[in-house]
This record gives C-alpha cells, sequence and structure tokens, in this order.
C-alpha cells in the first residue's frame, strides 16, 4: 500500500496520524480514499476540483502537483507540501 504523509497542520483530521497506509493505483483514488476516510482532506488540498496553487504533492521524489492519474506503486510514498507563510 502506498504511504500517505499527512502534513502537521492537517493532522487534526487524522486523529494526529502523520501517515497513512492507502491501497490506490493512482494519485486521485488515494486521495479520494483518504478523504473517505478522513472527511476533511479534500476541502484543504482542492479548490475547484483542482489543486490549490498553495499546495505541491510529491510523489516518490517528484513533485507532481497537477498529475492526479500519477500511478502509486504498493512501495509509493505521497508527500503533501503546503506553502509556508512568514516573513
Amino acid at each position: 500500500m502506498a504511504t500517505l504523509f499527512i502534513p502537521a497542520q492537517w493532522r487534526d483530521l487524522t486523529q494526529q496520524q502523520s501517515a497513512v497506509e492507502i491501497d490506490a493505483s493512482n494519485l486521485r483514488e488515494a486521495i479520494t480514499e483518504l478523504d473517505r476516510q478522513f472527511p476533511g482532506i479534500h476541502t484543504r488540498l482542492f479548490e475547484q476540483e483542482t489543486v490549490r496553487p498553495s499546495i505541491q504533492i510529491s510523489v516518490d521524489g517528484s513533485l507532481n502537483s497537477r498529475n492526479l492519474r500519477t500511478p502509486l506503486r504498493a512501495d509509493s510514498e505521497v508527500h503533501f507540501l503546503p506553502a509556508i507563510g512568514g516573513g
């Protein structure tokens, strides 16, 4: 199963879990399943059905925030990288 790493800002939705294993063949399926298990993830990740501009997604070390058809392997790692604000 692919491992999805949850940013600290979203862990209020995942009972403080920092990572979740999901059985999915692509990134979209993984996000759909993650939101099914932890409602509210979709709202934090998407804006009008596209990934929010302030969020990058890394799949197996490659930034890939716009291609939700990216295939996942059983050993894939997915990281959600929200922009960090401040000055």
